[in-house]
């Protein structure tokens, strides 16, 4: 709990749909913190766009000066050393930047929860830090057609992403709520409303005087 409100952490394969679920949160009245943008915001400050460019010289930036993380996840991705290295750098910039934006949130009564959207939300540790957290299930095939047509990627560059994280049995069954993402974004908003006031009526029962 933040303030007294909870905060939901969104766990789930790639292409299983967690950032929809997210915006679904959003929706009824969630706060969502998304690690990718505090990412991008992380890359703009000089002192890692410093390092990352002593580490990987000019190749990992754009003509126009920015960081080119397609090139930085080409490097990363197949030397675990160096991804550990980028996440060494990082995953306390990005903690700080999401403590800042819940604090900046924590007095507005409009908020009723902190959502974070992290791809690594097992892997980093920052599950131990949220009241609960949200498995957005997919299936295999629906996965697959959906990081071809959003990302380009063929299912041997799936395979490959998600072999360096945890397997989804792990997360599933470490996970408090299992939402089924699926192509009907009614069925899904009708689960994650569902799970949001689970969740709140949890939370309002730990913040009640004993």
């Amino acid at each position: 709990m933040f303030h007294g409100k909870p905060i939901v952490g969104i766990a789930g394969g790639i292409g299983s749909g967690k950032s929809f679920v997210a915006r679904l949160l959003g929706e009824m009245a969630c706060k969502i913190i998304s690690a990718d943008d505090l990412v991008k915001l992380a890359y703009n400050q000089e002192p890692v766009r410093e390092t990352v460019r002593q580490w990987w010289g000019e190749a990992v930036f754009k003509p126009d000066g920015s960081v080119n993380r397609g090139a930085i996840a080409q490097k990363i991705f197949v030397d675990p050393a160096e991804r550990r290295r980028l996440e060494n750098l990082l995953h306390p910039l990005v903690a700080a930047m999401r403590r800042q934006v819940m604090q900046e949130s924590a007095g507005d009564p409009q908020v009723v929860a902190f959502v974070w959207d992290t791809p690594l939300l097992f892997e980093s540790g920052a599950n131990d830090q949220c009241d609960a957290v949200i498995f957005v299930d997919a299936p295999p095939d629906l996965r697959k057609d959906r990081v071809a047509r959003d990302r380009g990627w063929d299912e041997q560059e799936l395979a490959r992403r998600e072999n360096l994280q945890w397997p989804l049995d792990r997360k599933r069954k470490i996970s408090d709520y299992i939402i089924q993402s699926t192509a009907d974004s009614g069925v899904a908003r009708s689960q994650v409303r569902d799970v949001l006031s689970r969740i709140l009526a949890r939370a309002s029962h730990r913040s009640a005087p004993a």
